[in-house]
């Protein structure tokens, strides 16, 4: 078992690092641009760095199933599953705003074992294990430069930078509802549009606190292993472990985790720890 989860990480990582590669040498260019049935936007960029993605999984295990954003792929009866977002912060990357990632989480028998982020412009990797911790590489591991071992913040809820989700026209009045009873208990708040970047930032300990309603299994399947792997805490809003199926989430340091809870789900004074 150590040894298939040892091959698809160095899988992961090559994926990672050639499509980073796609991504920055399009960045600022002209590309083709559709809407979705959602009204969100998928570039060919997004379709060239997934096709990438997939090409090298199926070279080494065609068995292996893929979940992704942007096409769907036939199931087999594999205890391996890839859950890829070939381009987080779509809308980002077509601004020419310089904040998205790659995402490629691997689950197996229907838990998360293994999460790779990469932003490519701060060629900044980040690699979780489950139960192994949490690594930043300026770099790649095959450079021969070691990672370092990151985690949370110990910030406490009135010193917390707080990112929130940025889709607010997809459900307003819940969101909003949401935002309007914990904001006042953070010291700041910002939306950088990129889950990726969210969830690394916590795990590295630059922010506190993230809030999302409407990400998919895609966006948040490395994130979240990685903020769990680096000491922090990821729930559904009633408080449960999230999973392949969870529909929202709040992920934290861990130390402001029940306050934050208590505050979305009532409204009562979280207080300041």
């Amino acid at each position: 078992m150590e040894k298939l989860i040892k091959e698809r990480k160095g899988i992961a990582i090559k994926a990672a690092q050639q499509v980073g590669e796609i991504l920055i040498n399009n960045f600022k260019k002209p590309i083709k641009i559709k809407s979705k049935k959602d009204k969100s936007l998928v570039t060919e960029i997004d379709l060239a760095a997934e096709r990438k993605i997939v090409e090298l999984i199926k070279s080494k295990y065609p068995q292996d199933n893929i979940l992704s954003e942007e096409n769907k792929f036939k199931t087999s009866d594999s205890d391996f599953r890839w859950i890829i977002d070939p381009l987080d912060g779509t809308h980002n990357y077509i601004r020419r705003i310089e904040i998205f990632g790659t995402s490629i989480a691997l689950e197996f028998k229907g838990k998360m074992i293994l999460g790779v982020i990469y932003l490519p412009l701060t060629k900044k990797l980040y690699l979780a294990e489950k139960s192994k911790g949490a690594y930043l590489y300026e770099g790649f591991p095959s450079s021969g430069r070691d990672g370092r071992r990151i985690k949370v913040s110990q910030r406490n809820l009135e010193n917390t930078t707080m990112v929130y989700d940025s889709s607010i026209r997809y459900n307003k009045k819940p969101i909003l509802a949401s935002l309007e009873k914990i904001v006042d208990k953070v010291f700041n708040l910002r939306m950088f549009g990129s889950s990726v970047y969210h969830l690394s930032s916590i795990a590295e300990g630059k922010i506190d606190l993230d809030i999302e309603f409407n990400d998919k299994l895609w966006d948040f399947a490395a994130g979240l292993l990685l903020v769990e792997e680096a000491g922090g805490k990821a729930t559904d809003f009633a408080g449960k472990k999230w999973n392949s199926s969870t529909k929202g989430y709040i992920a934290s340091n861990g130390i402001i985790h029940q306050k934050v809870l208590r505050s979305i789900r009532s409204g009562d004074d979280g207080g300041n720890g």
